[in-house]
């Protein structure tokens, strides 16, 4: 489904160069294609499914409580663990069906956040097609590169 370019939402991305190696996330909070609040980080020894998830996480970070948003990632694996896999992963005990659930760690963190915050939705856009926003988080992500 194609998304027209959205002027509000939080945007996140993550990368690792090589995969796995150095790494950043990005996040960007805009509203009305004004940036509200934005967030980068980066790990010396990561992947890019880890980068993607820290990523989740950070966003709601800059969220405001009781704020109904909308959280766009380019990370189509990160979006499904949250929304689909996540909560059966977790009636087994956080184990899937084939073994463990990889980045386990931070697939909890970011399951409970959503969790919480149910004015929030979570959803997946494509990367690298011009959306403006979702190109502006994947410049955060790679800002490490720079350094």
């Amino acid at each position: 489904m194609r998304i027209d370019d959205p002027s509000t939402g939080v945007f996140t991305d993550g990368s690792a160069v090589p995969n796995p190696g150095p790494g950043g996330w990005g996040v960007v909070y805009v509203v009305d294609d004004e940036i509200v609040a934005e967030q980068s980080g980066y790990d010396p020894d990561t992947t890019n499914n880890r980068m993607e998830l820290t990523a989740l996480a950070e966003a709601l970070s800059v969220i405001p409580d009781g704020t109904p948003i909308t959280v766009f990632s380019d990370s189509n694996l990160a979006v499904r663990t949250i929304t689909e896999w996540a909560a059966q992963w977790e009636r087994r005990g956080w184990k899937r069906k084939s073994g463990p659930v990889e980045n386990l760690d931070l697939v909890k963190k970011v399951f409970m956040g959503y969790r919480r915050r149910p004015e929030i939705e979570l959803r997946w856009i494509k990367a690298h097609v011009g959306f403006k926003w979702n190109e502006y988080a994947d410049r955060l992500a790679s800002r490490w590169r720079e350094s």
